[in-house]
């Protein structure tokens, strides 16, 4: 099989012996007669180029030999070994090194080059469509150089010359280079010889609206206006519409309105419609606005003269749609009274089908100046119409109920848009909304599923089930979700959030970090975001971390208590208390009643070996929450170690608050008698001023940050834990890293012998 196979490539390879290119046949030519006479012409001992590319005389082959006839070739024969003794016959052909082929090669050279240059830009590389566009140039003039000198300047190809610049020019323009675009068009049109060069007036004009120089755009448009006769009267409108557009940029309304009647006299158009009401809008004339209204509605629909827009109606829909949004506050005492009249003109037109658009638009302008009452009646007047526009009312209406909680309601018109039209993605929604608040999640699920094969780019089916699988603990399912609807809206902060939440609750904090760093990309000010990173790091043990984010987020937000509390407990943990009291301050501003907080100030100075301020501190806690045991205690402390006076006073007072807090106690254990809460607080009195009492007072204290307003007695620290702390101050700092440890520990990070919610006046 293998020889057959090989004599039939053999076969193949010598049947196709005449398509043979004898050009590069170079053992053969000292015996080709034909390239010998070649070699011994006039033209400097070298064959001219054409002999060589096209090969000498073979009428053997395929390719027929250049510079001969066909009478010439007819009847002579392969002669390889040069045995004839004829002469050769002589060489006639035409040679690259005359003038007339270096123009022509010169001419398609340019040719190419122009075309390059038109691809390069069809395909997006501007520079090299520019490149190519400069060595056209550059060629051309070579050729222009070549006719001079060969003494055809008269035949010069004014065509091609104007393809060069032409293309040169607009390619400056596609780069932004202006000035040079502006220079080139300029040789165009000095030149007398180019007909219709004032038509580029045109460009000119575009190149000096893009460089906002309006008054020089109006003059070249009024110039190439008077260039072009009546006869092109399409060109002359679109130069109109121009001329319009740069008067309203200049804020000049009534010469732009004068430009714009014009056409919508002589060949009206929706554009030049829309933008006359803008103008009339600009000037706050109310009649002309109606007029200019009644006028646009009136353009006939149809091919579209300016740009053959393949969807002109929708187009056409747009533009009255804004206009009518636009003037309808303006033409009338009152936006309903407006849009009713802009409705009503509508009903009258062939765009009537809008007239129901146009009263639901009504009704969401309502919903913007929050007239709720208003809303719900506009919608509610379409139960009636055709389902198409019953549907929509039904579910603006339902979104509407839903929006103030009346799921009942927002559940009877979700069915009502449903029913009017069931593949209606957003009615499915809403009626899974309903379904949702009421935690019936798998049902949820299967309309927002139903709602996503009736629409499958529909984003708020996509996250509302994502949210739904979320709750259903379906997490890796939610997670497909959101992957999903970040590849359609990458920039949203929600879906990156809800992302960084679920690799969270999946326990891979590493991912959930990596997604809220892409969050913040998009929202680098989101204190929320910056805590939650910093919360992160703090639970991957990356302290540095976690007191730059969360400092980053306190900086946005100085008010989120966590985030102070964290960084307050930090410097403390760093034995830094006297950069802690800023935060503990800020917290007090912010929780004035919480005596907790000011206690950690007054701490803060006392560790930090500020007496006498902690002093004072003290003493204004005890002026605000004259009960509070723990501020008695210390100021009972500090006035005995300073040598104060009133160290009677405040012990008096300290013993007389802590009868009054026994008696309410057992008040309490009375009232409450076998409870397990009475119980532990038995267990607690019963303990006295053991360590345990002292570590369960701080386990209480927890409790009660987390629960605020709570009326559990704080089971305050024992005087010989106070002792114990208060001892040496300056040796304190040594035994914060173990005390916080403890702390963090059992999720306290405040708590200590001295800190912490007593009870509150009565």
């Amino acid at each position: 099989m293998e020889h057959v196979h090989l004599a039939a490539e053999e076969d193949d390879l010598y049947s196709g012996y005449n398509d043979y290119n004898p050009t590069f046949d170079s053992e053969e030519l000292d015996n080709d007669a034909g390239f010998q006479q070649a070699v011994r012409t006039s033209h400097g001992r070298r064959p001219p180029v054409s002999v060589i590319t096209d090969g000498a005389a073979r009428p053997m082959t395929a390719v027929r030999a250049a510079g001969y006839s066909s009478a010439m070739t007819r009847g002579s024969t392969f002669d390889p070994l040069g045995q004839s003794k004829g002469p050769a016959p002589p060489l006639e052909g035409k040679s690259e090194d005359t003038p007339d082929e270096k123009v022509k090669i010169l001419e398609k050279k340019v040719n190419d080059l122009i075309e390059e240059s038109c691809l390069a830009h069809g395909h997006g590389d501007l520079q090299l469509s520019l490149d190519r566009a400069k060595e056209a140039g550059r060629k051309e003039r070579a050729l222009v150089r070549q006719r001079e000198q060969s003494g055809n300047a008269d035949h010069i190809n004014l065509d091609l010359t104007y393809s060069v610049l032409f293309n040169l020019a607009t390619q400056y323009a596609n780069n932004d280079m202006y000035a040079e675009a502006l220079n080139t068009y300029q040789v165009i049109v000095k030149n007398k010889m180019f007909s219709n060069a004032g038509r580029l007036k045109v460009n000119m004009a575009n190149i000096h609206f893009k460089q906002k120089n309006y008054p020089k755009a109006i003059k070249l448009y009024r110039m190439a206006l008077d260039q072009i006769s009546n006869s092109h009267k399409e060109m002359r409108i679109k130069i109109m519409q121009n001329i319009g557009v740069v008067f309203i940029r200049m804020g000049q309304y009534s010469d732009a309105i004068t430009s714009f009647e014009h056409i919508m006299s002589e060949s009206p158009n929706i554009k030049t419609g829309f933008n006359l009401i803008l103008c009339y809008y600009a000037i706050g004339d109310r009649e002309r606005m109606k007029k200019a209204f009644q006028k646009l509605i009136c353009v006939p629909l149809g091919i579209d003269e300016e740009d053959n827009h393949p969807h002109y109606k929708a187009l056409a829909e747009k533009f009255i749609m804004t206009s009518a949004k636009l003037i309808a506050p303006a033409i009338e005492a009152t936006f309903a009274a407006g849009f009713d009249w802009c409705v009503d003109m509508v009903k009258s037109s062939q765009y009537v089908e809008l007239a129901n658009d146009l009263e639901i638009n009504k009704a969401i302008t309502y919903l913007r100046q929050r007239d709720f009452k208003q809303a719900v009646e506009t919608l509610k007047t379409f139960e009636k119409k055709d389902s198409r526009v019953k549907s929509a009312a039904a579910t603006n209406l339902s979104f509407l109920y839903f929006l103030e909680k009346d799921y009942d309601q927002a559940d009877r018109y979700a069915d009502l848009a449903m029913t009017a039209d069931r593949y209606n993605p957003a009615a499915l929604i809403n009626k899974g909304n309903t379904v949702f608040v009421k935690k019936d999640y798998e049902k949820a699920a299967e309309f927002y599923k139903e709602a996503l094969r009736n629409d499958s780019s529909c984003t708020e089916a996509l996250y509302n089930l994502g949210l739904t699988y979320k709750r259903l603990g379906r997490l890796e399912e939610s997670l497909d979700c959101f992957l999903k609807l970040h590849a359609i809206l990458r920039n949203s902060a929600q879906v990156m959030w809800q992302l960084a939440n679920l690799f969270e609750m999946l326990e891979d904090p590493h991912q959930a970090i990596e997604w809220l760093m892409q969050l913040i990309t998009v929202t680098p000010t989101d204190p929320q975001v910056l805590a939650k990173l910093g919360e992160l790091y703090d639970s991957e043990g990356d302290k540095s971390q976690a007191f730059q984010y969360y400092q980053e987020s306190f900086r946005y937000f100085p008010s989120n208590i966590d985030v102070i509390e964290w960084l307050g407990a930090y410097y403390i943990d760093t034995q830094f208390c006297e950069k802690a009291i800023q935060y503990f301050e800020r917290a007090t501003l912010i929780q004035p009643t919480q005596v907790k907080w000011q206690l950690m100030v007054a701490s803060c100075y006392r560790r930090s070996g500020n007496y006498q301020k902690a002093l004072e501190t003290y003493k204004d806690i005890h002026r605000k929450f004259p009960e509070n045991i723990e501020c008695l205690r210390f100021l009972v402390r500090l006035c005995t170690d300073m040598g104060m006076k009133e160290v009677q006073d405040y012990a008096t007072k300290l013993k007389k608050v802590e009868k009054m807090k026994e008696i309410r106690e057992q008040r309490v254990k009375s009232a409450r008698e076998g409870s397990a809460r009475g119980t532990r607080r038995e267990g607690s009195a019963s303990s006295g001023d053991s360590h345990g009492t002292s570590a369960k007072g701080e386990r209480l204290s927890a409790k009660m940050r987390a629960l605020p307003g709570s009326n559990e007695p704080y089971e305050a620290s024992s005087q010989r834990d106070i002792d114990a702390s208060y001892v040496d101050p300056l040796g304190a700092p040594m035994e914060r890293p173990k005390t916080a440890a403890k702390k963090r520990n059992e999720d306290d990070d405040f708590a200590d012998e001295e800190l912490g919610d007593d009870l509150l006046p009565e």
